[in-house]
């Protein structure tokens, strides 16, 4: 049994009506539906979409990385 771990890691983007952290949240959910062994991911860009002057949704791009396994 090997005591290391090789890392995969996929971009993505979430969006959210409500806030930065529902968008990441958002993003690691869907994503956790394909992707197994998810274990950390990094914010790489925040925006957003304006309308009428005021916040209309929130985007974040996310590099999750999850494990490679032979399992």
């Amino acid at each position: 049994m090997s005591d290391h771990h090789v890392y995969k890691k996929v971009e993505i983007v979430g969006s959210s009506k409500t806030s930065i952290e529902e968008a990441i949240e958002n993003a690691v959910a869907e994503c956790g539906k394909s992707v197994k062994h998810m274990e950390w991911f990094e914010v790489m860009e925040t925006r957003g979409h304006i309308v009428d002057g005021k916040v209309g949704h929130y985007q974040v791009v996310l590099k999750i990385g999850f494990r490679i396994t032979n399992s």
